[in-house]
């Protein structure tokens, strides 16, 4: 009996240890997602005529198809960053995306897309190190001199997303890129409340370099020079 009590009160103190952990990563997860909601809703817009003059609209990338077109998030996050422009809310776009992801490099599908609707050349600039959100707004600041900029990629991921921008320095508004229903919105939408807790990890506690940064090639000039 007794080697038998010892083992049933091993399982318990196992379980309650779980039930702690699994009790403080919850609360870890939902303390992170106020911090940032909390700090960055103020600064989200829903349509680009709303949004403040900024020196540059930076459009996060996201997934390309395998024949080399834009899938919907993307494609709605481009033609909010074209509408910003033709607004005359900024100047410059900053497309910045991962290289590696596809077959297709995703930053040179997003510049095709937006010269074909009609932005010059000289406007567009194509960061290809733009491998998280964190990297983006990092390379934003040290690479490309950004000092204020809108941010433009899905609700699920905005908060986020200006929040990291704000955090880094720049005076940053998000705008709301949602123009069509997507697939996997609620599976997306947790994946980012999940990847809140490495924002403010990245932000407060840790602060790594981004994997590249390289030449500064500041916004004011000419996009151009970032092709190559």
């Amino acid at each position: 009996m007794g080697k038998r009590s010892r083992a049933g009160r091993a399982v318990l103190w196992s379980l309650l240890a779980v039930g702690i952990l699994a009790l403080l990563a919850g609360l870890t997860v939902l303390a992170s997602n106020l911090i940032i909601t909390e700090s960055a809703d103020d600064h989200i817009v829903v349509e680009p005529a709303a949004a403040p003059q900024a020196q540059c609209a930076i459009v996060l990338g996201a997934r390309v198809y395998d024949d080399g077109t834009p899938a919907p998030m993307l494609t709605d996050r481009l033609e909010t960053g074209v509408k910003l422009y033709k607004l005359g809310k900024v100047d410059k776009l900053l497309l910045s995306g991962d290289h590696g992801r596809t077959e297709y490099d995703e930053v040179n599908v997003m510049l095709d897309y937006v010269l074909e609707r009609g932005v010059p050349d000289e406007d567009v600039f194509t960061d290809h190190a733009g491998f998280d959100t964190y990297d983006t707004m990092y390379r934003a600041r040290d690479v490309f001199k950004v000092t204020g900029c809108l941010v433009v990629t899905q609700e699920f991921h905005l908060s986020r997303a200006v929040y990291t921008a704000r955090a880094l320095g720049l005076d940053a508004t998000g705008v709301i890129a949602d123009i069509q229903p997507y697939a996997n919105e609620s599976k997306n939408a947790m994946r980012d409340r999940l990847a809140s807790v490495k924002a403010v990890l990245q932000l407060h506690i840790t602060h790594p370099e981004p994997r590249y940064l390289g030449p500064v090639i500041p916004i004011e000039g000419d996009g151009r020079a970032t092709r190559g």
